[in-house]
């Protein structure tokens, strides 16, 4: 191992919970404190107890509500243009749209851009 770019272990690590327990175990920190640890978490103690020492419940909570009425404006705005969108002017057949087209075409250029280079 190189020397000098390992930190320093410590076996004697005193780990102290928000709910009052402590033990040790080793660590590069002489003492580390936490907020929950296996003599209090409900999945070990199989209490029924809600934990969120952050609030990420109330977090998505208030996202979820901003993009449901996010949603709802756009539900609205897009019935909104679909009341608004006009009927389409010509309703001609695709036999017709080619007929003009190949006019078009048949005609000849009518400026010198339009005429192949010589």
């Amino acid at each position: 191992m190189k020397k000098d770019i390992h930190p320093n272990w410590h076996n004697d690590c005193s780990v102290t919970c928000a709910c009052g327990a402590t033990f040790t175990t080793g660590s590069i920190y002489e003492s580390l404190t936490v907020e929950i640890c296996s003599q209090c978490h409900p999945f070990f103690t199989g209490e029924m107890k809600f934990v969120d020492t952050q609030g990420r419940v109330d977090k998505f909570m208030k996202k979820r509500a901003q993009s449901e009425a996010k949603r709802a404006a756009l539900a609205k705005e897009k019935a909104s243009k679909k009341k608004e969108a006009p009927a389409p002017k010509d309703n001609k057949s695709y036999r017709q749209i080619l007929a003009a087209t190949k006019s078009n075409l048949n005609q000849k250029p009518d400026s010198k851009l339009d005429k192949p280079a010589a």
